[in-house]
């Protein structure tokens, strides 16, 4: 298939900035040209309908000709009570167009006829019956150019997906990673030629790949620009499939760049696929022989549907024989590839449950295949080929039900009820639910415990919290939210939301963050009542305290979080798996101060640079201006006690904003910015290449060697847009922190440039005492003086006599980065400073948008993988909410749709401490009631067989065998001594206190105990 046309208007950035993170704009302008048809709207077509709608195809077509029924209500967010007899396609228009205006969203409500589905780039089928599938798909497959035709449906705890993207699809971008790079440190004259990188970063290349050279200095041969295969690809050499024998010798520089090739894929149509599936997509190896199974239970289902005109029933053994009797008999007409042992138990319960659609498989479904339609229509990232089957039966009670537990009690759960009973349904709308952040992944668990019903019962409750604000950004993904919604509490709409879609839900939301400042909201009985936490975070120190919280009230913590197309789940399960913070990703490396200031060798470097000139030119030292003008002699006092380099660097600072850099007119503002040009791409450049031009390194090699660049200064040219910019990005922002009106005439080019020529600018000279920061490891580029106490008193008696010149109440305007905000011009000025600098490096400039997704450290997010990884996250908490089930029958997940990768495997446990008949884990706090005194705690460990030595509280030591004083504390009570010595404040909601207790056996062997917690009322 040829991928839609590209050839579009601009794309609403602020909008769509964190998708463009993951797709790129040549994606977005294909997805916004395709046409699509979603067949089928019971959950899973409104869940893939939703995901395509925040993507932004340029248009949905709904097709459904059957009615709502009060059955569709547990999977299908959009219906309400009011919809049941609507055709479901109607039912189903208006809030799904409400999520995103500029996609057309259309009904189709008669019978679809094989020549429509022409008017269409991708068509998906969620409830269609194999022969008219088959139909379609042979239509689809042989059309010019071919139709994408995806088939997906979810019975029950069992799902499938089948792709057929046509005989020819050209995949564009396999993985969506970027290019891997490497800085060559040699390459050899030989054939084959060994390349060797530096050993700062692994070299990401596989054996078989294509690279291209550049900059290459002696053996220039190398940098023609052509793609050249490599092997024996190790973590930092190569070998390449050419002989340099004659080629020049290598002598210093370059850069090697993974080229990224197409991908030709041949799909096979439906019909011939049945026969011959090929190699399945497998999502857990505990059941590796299971898709096998699966593609003829699928199959049986269907001939069941069109021999009776039903679906099985929920506990009907007959109806369930029927099916593994129809299974078997598929199975017997196989050639080749037949089963030969068929799980009957789980043929059982995919009879039962075949009916039902539940939510949480059609929201992991609806990320999967809303995914699958993204890649039909554009060539980004890696089709599903050809099948997926995925199940969950550990989910399920670990009880044997009756069969009466499935009958339907006419109530809007029925089809959960039909696969779990009528018990773990109670158990579901009784939970106390704790969701921590009302984001991307909040919003959609948000409306998967509504339909579930979870706390949606008399004794139920789930509460909602996220102290931050709904933006136009958070419109493609957190769907619960309307443009309507900009400067709203996230919370408080999301809550609102999920109670229009189930009105039982006993819901609160706040607007606390969670953190030990809040602890006297989310209190000790808040945490002792939940049943399950479910985190909705974005930031790793959120989740670790929520961890610990989990940890320390033995309370069950389901964890996800997504990037880009990749998604992860944990299960951190109280005495059955280990904690979040038990594993750790390493930090990221961080590139040295000196290398990002001075010697930066790829456009991260600039833009980390750019970002913190920005920060320090525009909101700090406006920020020390106040400061200092709001309390003048506090200030100055604070700067003299300092007395260091880093405080000089401040005081000099704020001098030259109140003095020979203060403006009050617009063209003041020109000229800083003309200067400032000056300085960072001219002058500091000149004196950089003067105190390094002929220096070596300890070592002995030339100090510009690589990574390091040699850089050039660049000459001011006012008819060179790039220079232009900045200063006209730069001088707008200097006045609005000076409080100067921006006169419209700035942004135009010509009345600028002759504004920018009256800027005189003095002649620089290379100073031959400067001191450059070259060390890797300095963390601050002040550098100290002996004279930095005299220097400071100085500028503070200048800053006084500036102070006397200004007018009362002078003060300047702070500027905080905002990267959301297009027409602020904050991206407009960290974009320009760090192309200029990458020109000062003869490093590649990158556009605005990009510089954004850098400097702005923007998490790439896309509604598949947030829907996706709440779905399976759902999935595990029906196994908490039942209550019985073991460690095997979790599951952790690490998932990327892009390639596409499915690995489920179950958690790890904790580790387990053993002393004489006892043992614990991370999650055991021992717990000694009734108040006791110090004797008689240390009596109560004697009692296990431990030897308290030391007992401590927060940094304050209790209690020490070696200090005899602290034998006058042995008949008081331990929370006075809490309150005496660690002056520990214990606020009216805590009834305990906790210590900490250092312990040897009667061996001298020390003993790792859990903490104690000592309660006193």
């Amino acid at each position: 298939m040829a991928p839609g046309d590209a050839n579009l208007g601009d794309i609403d950035e602020d909008l769509h900035s964190r998708q463009l993170a993951v797709y790129g704009r040549e994606t977005m302008r294909r997805l916004f040209a395709s046409n699509v048809l979603v067949s089928g709207m019971q959950g899973l077509g409104a869940e893939i309908a939703k995901n395509l709608i925040l993507a932004g195809v340029k248009s949905i077509a709904l097709h459904d000709e059957g009615e709502v029924e009060l059955w569709d209500l547990s999977g299908n967010f959009v219906f309400s009570e009011k919809d049941v007899g609507k055709n479901r396609a109607l039912a189903s228009v208006q809030k799904l167009q409400e999520l995103n205006n500029a996609v057309v969203v259309s009904t189709l409500t008669t019978e679809l006829t094989k020549e429509k589905l022409s008017d269409f780039q991708a068509v998906v089928f969620t409830d269609i019956n194999l022969k008219k599938a088959i139909e379609f798909n042979d239509y689809c497959h042989s059309h010019k150019p071919p139709i994408s035709f995806i088939k997906a449906e979810v019975r029950g705890l069992f799902g499938s997906v089948f792709c057929d993207f046509g005989p020819e699809f050209t995949v564009f971008d396999v993985d969506g990673e970027d290019p891997h790079t490497g800085i060559i440190a040699s390459i050899s004259n030989d054939n084959p030629a060994l390349v060797s990188c530096l050993d700062d970063e692994r070299l990401e290349f596989e054996d078989g790949d294509l690279v291209v050279f550049s900059e290459v200095h002696g053996m220039t041969e190398l940098n023609d620009g052509k793609p050249r295969k490599i092997k024996n690809a190790r973590p930092y050499s190569f070998t390449l499939d050419e002989d340099t024998l004659k080629f020049g010798t290598y002598e210093k520089g370059g850069i090697v760049t993974q080229v990224k090739q197409p991908k030709m894929l041949n799909f096979k149509p439906l019909k011939e696929a049945l026969k011959d599936p090929g190699d399945f997509l497998l999502s857990d190896y505990s059941k590796f022989d299971r898709p096998t199974l699966l593609h003829l239970a699928f199959q049986a289902l269907d001939k069941f549907l069109s021999e009776l005109g039903r679906f099985p029933v929920a506990g009907s053994e007959e109806d369930a024989q029927k099916l593994i009797t129809l299974t078997a008999n598929i199975n017997e007409r196989l050639e080749d590839g037949r089963v030969e042992d068929i799980d009957l138990k789980l043929l059982r319960h995919f009879a039962f449950g075949a009916r039902a659609v539940l939510n949480p498989m059609a929201a992991m479904f609806g990320g999967i295949v809303g995914q699958e339609v993204v890649k039909a229509c554009s060539g980004k990232f890696h089709p599903l080929f050809q099948f997926f089957y995925f199940d969950s039966l550990e989910s399920l009670p670990t009880e044997n039900l009756d069969p009466s537990a499935f009958q339907p009690l006419n109530s809007r759960y029925d089809a959960q009820i039909s696969v779990f009973g009528s018990k773990l349904q109670k158990k579901l709308e009784d939970a106390n639910v704790f969701i921590v952040g009302s984001g991307a992944l909040g919003c959609e668990f948000l409306k998967n415990v509504a339909l579930m019903g979870v706390s949606c019962g008399k004794e139920g409750r789930l509460t909602i919290t996220d102290d931050d604000v709904i933006e136009k950004s958070n419109l493609s993904r957190q769907f619960l939210f309307r443009d309507w919604n900009i400067g709203q509490a996230k919370s408080t709409v999301a809550a609102a939301a999920a109670a229009s879609i189930n009105p039982s839900l006993n819901i609160e939301a706040l607007q606390n963050r969670v953190g030990p400042e809040t602890e006297n909201v989310f209190d000790d009985t808040f945490w002792e009542n939940l049943t399950v936490v479910i985190n909705a975070l974005d930031n790793v120190n959120a989740r670790l305290y929520v961890d610990q919280r989990c940890l320390y009230f033995q309370k069950p913590l389901l964890e996800s979080g997504t990037l880009g197309a990749k998604c992860n789940t944990q299960m951190v399960i109280p005495h059955l798996t280990e904690n979040y913070g038990a594993s750790r990703d390493p930090p990221e490396k961080q590139a040295p101060m000196c290398t990002v200031h001075s010697f930066p060798h790829n456009i991260d470097h600039c833009l980390t640079w750019a970002r913190s000139e920005f920060e320090g030119l525009l909101e700090k030292t406006p920020a020390e201006v106040n400061a200092y003008l709001s309390n003048p002699v506090e200030y100055a006092t604070a700067m003299a006690n300092a007395g260091d380099a880093l405080a000089r660097d401040t005081l000099e600072r704020v001098l030259e904003c109140l003095d020979k850099e203060k403006c009050e007119t617009f063209q003041d503002c020109i000229t800083w910015a003309r200067l400032k040009f000056e300085d960072y791409f001219a002058n500091r450049v000149n004196q950089l290449i003067y105190t390094f031009q002929d220096a070596a390194t300890s070592t002995g090699t030339p100090f510009w060697s690589a990574p390091k660049r040699f850089p050039h200064p660049l000459e001011f040219s006012a008819s060179d847009p790039g220079h232009l910019h900045f200063v006209m990005s730069a001088s707008i922002l200097r006045a609005v922190s000076f409080g100067i009106p921006v006169p419209d005439w700035v942004k135009n080019p010509k009345m600028l440039a002759e504004a920018v020529e009256k800027v005189i600018v003095p002649e620089f000279q290379p100073k031959k005492d400067v001191k450059i920061v070259t060390d890797e490891k300095a963390t601050s580029l002040a550098t100290a003086s002996a004279d930095d106490i005299v220097i400071i008193n100085e500028l503070i008696k200048r800053l006084e006599q500036c102070r006397k010149n200004l007018p009362p109440g002078y003060r300047m305007k702070p500027i905080q980065f905002e990267k959301d905000d297009d027409t602020n011009f904050h991206m407009d000025v960290i974009a320009a400073l760090a192309n200029m600098r990458a020109r000062n490096y003869s490093i590649p400039e990158v556009d605005k948008l990009k510089a954004k997704f850098i400097a702005g450290r923007i998490i790439p997010a896309i509604a598949t993988s947030t829907a996706m990884a709440t779905g399976l996250v759902c999935l595990e908490l029906y196994k908490v909410l039942d209550g019985g089930h073991k460690l095997e029958d979790y599951r952790n997940t690490f998932a990327n749709l892009a390639l596409p990768l499915f690995s489920m495997a179950e958690p790890v446990p904790p580790k387990v401490i053993k002393h004489r008949d006892m043992k614990w884990t991370v999650w055991d706090r021992w717990i000694i009631k009734d108040n006791p005194t110090l004797r008689e705690l240390l009596q109560w460990l004697k009692d296990k067989g431990l030897n308290a030595y030391s007992i401590s509280c927060g940094s304050c030591l209790l209690y020490n065998s070696m200090f005899p004083k602290h034998r006058e504390r042995m008949d008081r009570k331990v929370v006075d001594l809490v309150r005496e010595v660690a002056k520990l404040e214990l606020p009216p909601f805590r009834s305990h206190f906790d210590v900490v207790v250092a312990c040897e056996d009667d061996d001298d062997n020390d003993i790792d105990i859990p903490p104690v917690s000592i309660y006193y009322r």
